[in-house]
C-alpha cells in the first residue's frame, strides 16, 4: 500500500504550483501513515461472524471472517485483507461475550513476540459447551513489562473502555479513573476513532490533546501515529497561554485566587469601564455638506453594542460603522443616495476615528492585566463585591513595574490575560480537544481550555484522588461548569490494568484522607506484583534497591521529592549507575530513570523505588495536596514497588 502511494505520478494531474505543493504534501502524510512500525504486528484478532454482517440472519446463510488490527490493509486488487480497530464490524472484538456472543462463533487473539507471531487463543462464543474464561493472551499483554515511551492498547481494550472509545462527537465525555485504569489511553484512543467517524470534520476543524507536563506529552506522543494519526497537535495549557513569557511565580494564596473563576468578573468589569459615553456630537464634512450625528444618538447605538453583549474589539470595530449609518440616514433624507462604498468613506471619517478612539478605545489584554495587579484603586473599583479586601491584596504586586514585558508574569497571570483577550476577540475553536490530569486545573485555567471548544466536544480524564494543587477541581461537574460544558456525562473507571494488587491496596490507604467518595481501584492484573516497604539508613541504600530491581526485565523509576533529587543523583553517579531524566526514552543501557515527585503523574514504570514518602508530603503547601501527591507517586510501579525510609512514613499509611 506504502509503495503505490510512493509511485503516484501527480506531474499532470494539478493546475498549478500551489495545487501540486498541496497533493505533494498530502501524499507525504499518507505515506507517513503507512510506515511500518517495528515490532507491531499489523493485526491482533479475528471474528467468525455466523452471518455475514448486514446480511439477514437467514437459515444457512453463510459466515463471514475478518482480520482486526491497527489500521486497514487492503490486498493489490483493493480488497480489504485487515480491517480497521475502529470499524463497526471490529466492535464485537471488544463487547461480544458468553451473555451477548454478537453473532459471533469464534474470536482469536494473536500473540506477538518481538513482531513474530508466537501463540493464538480461540473463544468459541456462540458454543454453550464452552464455558466463559480469561484470555491467557490478553492478561499477558496487560502485564507486558513497559520499556519506552506509552504504546497503544488495541488489542486489550475492554468492553468498558470502548463504550467511551467509541461514544460520539457531539457530546462531551468526563472520565474519572484512578491509577492504571487506561483513562489516558481510552482518550487517545477516544481521538483516533473519532478522526476515523468525523475526518473531514475533524481535518476542517482540528483536534488537541492537552497535558500536565513536556515529559508527559513526549511520553504519549507515539500513541497516535501508531495508529496511522499524524494530524492531533499536543500542547500544555501553558503553552495555549503563552502570550506572554512566564518568567515569575505565584504563592498557593495568590495562585488560588488569581485561578478562581470570579477573576472573569473583574476582568470584565475592568474591560468595559474603558467604554465612556459620548458628551459631544460628531460633525462628519463630506465636500460642502457637515453632517451631525448628535451625542443622545452616539449614546443609543453604544448603550445597543454594550446590550447585544459582544465580544470588545468586535463591538469597537462595529461602532464607526454604525455611526457612518446614521449618518448615511441623514443624507437619505435630504435627498442624497448613498452606497456601500459612501459608508465605508464616512466609517473612516477622521472625525469618526477620533469620536471611536475616545469613547471605545483600544485595550490591550497584558496591559489590562498588569494595570489590575499593580493599581490597588483600579483593582478595588472593580473586584468590588467580587473579592474581598484580603483577596485583592493576596494578588497585588509590591513593587511597580514598568511595562508589559519587564514584568515577571507567573503562569496563572498568562492565563489571566489569555481570558481578557477573548474578551477582546474570540479564541478559535477546535472539533475536539483531550485534556488529561485535569483534576489539576483551576477555574480560570478550564476557562482557557473550554474557549479552545465552544463549538466543539471534549474528553476529559482525570482522578479526583491526584489532585495535586491546592487549587485542585472538587467535582467533575464544577469542572465540567467552568469548562463550558456543564452537560457533559461522567463515566467511571474502576478496573486497574496497570497497577499490581499489593501495590493499589497499600495506596487506596490514603483515599479516605484524600477523596472520601472514590471507589477504590480493584487491580485485575493475576500476578500480585512485588512490594516491600524497606527502613534504609542514607542514599546508598536507595541505590541498592535500584540495583536490585534493574536485574528484572524492563524500566525502573526512582521518585522522590523535588529536593532530595540532587543528593540521589550524586549518589546514582558514586555508584557508577547512569539514570535518564522524565520523558527522555530508556534504552537497553539505561533503563533506571530519576524522577522528581512533582513530575511523576502520567508516568509509569515497571518497577519503582520510592524514597522517603513523607518528604514527598511535606514538599506541598498542605498536607491533603501532599497526601494526593504521595498517592501518585505510590501507583507507578506496573510489577513492583520498594517504599525506602530513613525517617517515619506518614500515619495514613498505618494499616
Amino acid at each position: 500500500m506504502r509503495k503505490e502511494v510512493e509511485a503516484l505520478d501527480i506531474t499532470d494531474v494539478t493546475a498549478n504550483w500551489v495545487n501540486a505543493a498541496v497533493l505533494a504534501h498530502q501524499i507525504d502524510e499518507r505515506i507517513k501513515a503507512l510506515a511500518d512500525l517495528s515490532d507491531t504486528p499489523l493485526f491482533f484478532g479475528r471474528l467468525d461472524y455466523l452471518h455475514a454482517p448486514g446480511v439477514e440472519m437467514a437459515e444457512g446463510a453463510e459466515g463471514e471472517l475478518f482480520y482486526i488490527g491497527r489500521r486497514h490493509v487492503h490486498d493489490a486488487a483493493g480488497d480489504p485483507m485487515v480491517i480497521d480497530w475502529r470499524a463497526p464490524v471490529s466492535q464485537p472484538f471488544y463487547r461480544a461475550s458468553k451473555k451477548d456472543p454478537m453473532d459471533v462463533g469464534l474470536r482469536r487473539r494473536f500473540g506477538y513476540t518481538g513482531g513474530e507471531l508466537t501463540a493464538y487463543e480461540d473463544e468459541h462464543l456462540s458454543d454453550p459447551a464452552e464455558i466463559a474464561r480469561t484470555s491467557r493472551l490478553l492478561q499477558q499483554e496487560i502485564e507486558r513489562p513497559r520499556v519506552g515511551p506509552m504504546r497503544d492498547i488495541v488489542a486489550t481494550i475492554q468492553p468498558e473502555q470502548d463504550e467511551i472509545v467509541r461514544s460520539g462527537l457531539g457530546g462531551t465525555v468526563c472520565v474519572q479513573g484512578g491509577p492504571g485504569t487506561g483513562k489516558t489511553a481510552v482518550g487517545l484512543h477516544r481521538v483516533a476513532y473519532l478522526l476515523y467517524a468525523h475526518r473531514e470534520r475533524l481535518a476542517r476543524t482540528g483536534t488537541l490533546v492537552i497535558g500536565p507536563n513536556r515529559s508527559f506529552l513526549h511520553y504519549i506522543e507515539q500513541v497516535l501515529p501508531a495508529l496511522g494519526e499524524l494530524s492531533v497537535r499536543q500542547a500544555t495549557v501553558d503553552d495555549l497561554v503563552g502570550q506572554v513569557e512566564v518568567r515569575g511565580g505565584d504563592d498557593a494564596a495568590a495562585a488560588i485566587v488569581k485561578g478562581d473563576a470570579r477573576m472573569a468578573e473583574v476582568l470584565r468589569r475592568a474591560l468595559y469601564a474603558h467604554v465612556t459615553m459620548p458628551t459631544e456630537a460628531v460633525v462628519v464634512v463630506r465636500g460642502s455638506r457637515r453632517w451631525r450625528v448628535p451625542a443622545y444618538e452616539l449614546e443609543d447605538i453604544v448603550r445597543e453594542l454594550l446590550d447585544r453583549d459582544i465580544r470588545y474589539g468586535a463591538a469597537r470595530e462595529a461602532l464607526p460603522q454604525r455611526i457612518a449609518h446614521a449618518v448615511l440616514v441623514q443624507m437619505e433624507r435630504s435627498g442624497e443616495a448613498p452606497d456601500d462604498r459612501v459608508q465605508d468613506a464616512v466609517a473612516r471619517n477622521a472625525a469618526v476615528k477620533a469620536a471611536v478612539k475616545a469613547i471605545w478605545p483600544p485595550v490591550d489584554p497584558a496591559k489590562l492585566v498588569l494595570r489590575l495587579l499593580t493599581d490597588a484603586e483600579f483593582l478595588a473599583a472593580h473586584a468590588d463585591g467580587v473579592l474581598s479586601e484580603e483577596e485583592r491584596k493576596t494578588i497585588l504586586w509590591a513593587r511597580p513595574v514598568r511595562s508589559v514585558k519587564s514584568a515577571k508574569w507567573s503562569a496563572a497571570d498568562a492565563v489571566l490575560i489569555d481570558e481578557a483577550a477573548d474578551l477582546i476577540q474570540r479564541t478559535h475553536s477546535l472539533g475536539h480537544v483531550v485534556l488529561d490530569e485535569a483534576q489539576d486545573l483551576s477555574p480560570m485555567q478550564y476557562r482557557a481550555v473550554g474557549r479552545r471548544c465552544t463549538t466543539g466536544s471534549a474528553t476529559v480524564l482525570g482522578d479526583l484522588a491526584q489532585g495535586t494543587t491546592p487549587w485542585a477541581t472538587r467535582s467533575w461537574s464544577e469542572a465540567l461548569t467552568h469548562l463550558g460544558k456543564p452537560d457533559g456525562v461522567v463515566e467511571e473507571l474502576t478496573a486497574g490494568f496497570r497497577v499490581p494488587t499489593d501495590v493499589i491496596t497499600y495506596a487506596s490507604r490514603l483515599l479516605p484522607h484524600i477523596a472520601p467518595g472514590l471507589t477504590p481501584v480493584a487491580s485485575v492484573r493475576e500476578n500480585p506484583g512485588m512490594f516491600e516497604v524497606r527502613q534504609v539508613s542514607g542514599p546508598a541504600d536507595v541505590v541498592r534497591a535500584c540495583e536490585e530491581l534493574l536485574r528484572n526485565e524492563g524500566s525502573t523509576g526512582l521518585i522522590a521529592a523535588d529536593a532530595r533529587i540532587p543528593e540521589l543523583a550524586a549518589a546514582l553517579a558514586e555508584a557508577g549507575l547512569s539514570h535518564l531524566s522524565p520523558g527522555e526514552e530508556t534504552t537497553a543501557g539505561t533503563r533506571l530513570t530519576l524522577v522528581p515527585a512533582s513530575l511523576a503523574k502520567g508516568l509509569e514504570y515497571d518497577y519503582v523505588v520510592l524514597d522517603e514518602p513523607q518528604a514527598v508530603v511535606d514538599a506541598e503547601p498542605d498536607e491533603r495536596t501532599g497526601l494526593r501527591r504521595l498517592y501518585v507517586t505510590l501507583t507507578r510501579a506496573v510489577s513492583g514497588l520498594i517504599v525506602t525510609h530513613g525517617g517515619p512514613l506518614p500515619e495514613q499509611l498505618a494499616g
